[in-house]
């Protein structure tokens, strides 16, 4: 059966082939995003159809890959997401494909599970990506110990980034150990550097010229290895889960814009899988909060960027307001959560007003407050997601329940306030849609945890 519920066709039964690269590094900040949206726009110029896939739980890097590749992106984390979730998307994506690229996430051996985990189960490539601006032969020793780390890995070659100039390149390639693949050399290009701010990337709807810059990077790798297509790999048949209509009926309200841009397009299908219907509404642009909005999403974002926009746009939050005094639901995700304190204090000490439906405030830090994979367990099960965030919270509120770590440590709180239900986590729908319908407002009662019915302990006003 397929995502909808209906047999699937006889193509989805057969193994998959399609030509397909891991895109890794020894560290962060290499530039793997870089390469691999360079490669995307490459191929896609050449004709070919591209899909890309982020290793972990981001949500910025797969904006940019949209736009290179001009299609959707999705996450692949054998945490977060699991293993078979990776396994139908992935063969889903080499049924329609002409090349599958996967950026992977940290340095490649970083993480349990890390990306070479991922690579190595699913028998994709690795092309090592690495920043050689201040080495010369010694990139080739790295080269080599990434190939050699760990057996089992299938390693396709390497490619050199912020390269200074055709000799620099040159000395790389010559020192490359015989019989590694040397996949070429994107050279430095301020111009075409791709802008960040504190949790990252910036979001690909806010760089104006993006277009120009993923054609400048892909102009530095036409004609090198880069432009040739990987080895082709073998993806065996996985089907996504049928998935009941516990929304069917159902409108759900998401923000969407720069102030609320942290959305999964899975969590999208997901909804839709269970038969929600989708209504967008961008509280930047003063939209209303959509008519006959049954449920009301507030995805995690950049709101502490836009305090005085969304102070301005006092009808949507007054339709916010008046949709929890009728008990209809709301899930607020980190900076949808910020968004309801009764303010926010962004990095330079100026206070934004909230909506006022949780009672405290988000006070920016200068230093990362959380990062890592947390779960609930719920009544229908347990909800993965991640925490990332500079911001804390000053509340009096007690929390419903605490997300947990995998290392079994405590979480982030996770709120209830009357119709709300709040937290830092982003949740990844995917790993337990019925625990997302019933926070939606799905027929049935919700439970917190192992209590009865919801938490009392933050009764509504």
């Amino acid at each position: 059966m397929d995502g909808s519920g209906l047999r699937a066709p006889a193509a989805a039964w057969t193994t998959a082939r399609c030509a397909a690269l891991f895109i890794a590094a020894p560290a962060s900040g290499q530039g793997k995003t870089t390469v691999t949206a360079a490669l995307a726009r490459l191929h896609v110029r050449l004709g070919r159809r591209v899909r890309v896939f982020k290793c972990g739980p981001d949500f910025l890097d797969p904006q940019i890959h949209a736009v290179a590749s001009a299609a959707p992106v999705h996450n692949l984390d054998l945490g977060m997401c699991g293993e078979a979730d990776i396994a139908w998307r992935l063969h889903a994506a080499a049924q329609e494909a002409d090349l599958i690229l996967v950026e992977g996430v940290m340095g490649l051996y970083d993480g349990t599970p890390s990306g070479a985990d991922i690579a190595r189960r699913f028998g994709i490539p690795v092309m090592a990506v690495i920043d050689a601006r201040a080495m010369a032969q010694t990139f080739a020793a790295v080269a080599f110990g990434l190939a050699h780390y760990q057996e089992g890995l299938a390693f396709a070659g390497v490619l050199a980034n912020h390269v200074g100039s055709a000799y620099h390149a040159e000395l790389l390639r010559q020192a490359v150990p015989a019989g590694m693949r040397w996949f070429g050399a994107l050279m430095r290009d301020a111009d075409a550097a791709l802008p960040e701010r504190h949790l990252g990337l910036m979001q690909a709807a806010e760089i104006a010229d993006l277009d120009q810059r993923l054609d400048r990077l892909a102009d530095h790798l036409q004609g090198t290895g880069a432009a040739e297509l990987p080895p082709a790999v073998d993806f065996v048949p996985a089907f996504a889960p049928a998935l009941p209509p516990l929304l069917a009926g159902k409108r759900i309200a998401i923000a969407r814009d720069a102030a609320y841009g942290f959305i999964y397009p899975a969590n999208l299908d997901t909804l839709q899988a269970l038969g929600a219907e989708l209504a967008f509404f961008s509280p930047l642009a003063g939209d209303a909060l959509p008519t006959d909005s049954d449920a009301v999403w507030l995805p995690g974002g950049y709101p502490e960027l836009h305090g005085a926009a969304l102070v301005a746009n006092s009808a949507l939050w007054s339709g916010l307001r008046a949709h929890v005094a009728a008990g209809k639901p709301v899930l607020a995700e980190c900076g949808g959560l910020m968004s309801l304190l009764d303010s926010i204090v962004d990095k330079a000490g100026v206070v934004h007003a909230g909506v006022g439906l949780l009672p405290g405030r988000a006070l920016m830090q200068a230093r990362l407050v959380a990062l890592g994979m947390q779960h609930v367990d719920l009544a229908q099960g347990r909800l993965s997601g991640h925490s990332f965030h500079y911001s804390r919270m000053e509340t009096p509120l007690l929390p419903c329940l605490r997300a947990q770590r995998p290392d079994g440590g405590e979480g982030e709180a996770v709120y209830r306030v009357g119709s709300i239900t709040a937290s830092y986590v982003h949740f990844w729908f995917p790993s337990n849609p019925a625990a997302v319908a019933a926070l939606l407002g799905a027929a049935g009662e919700m439970t917190c945890g192992k209590m009865e019915g919801w938490c009392t302990c933050n009764p509504s006003s």
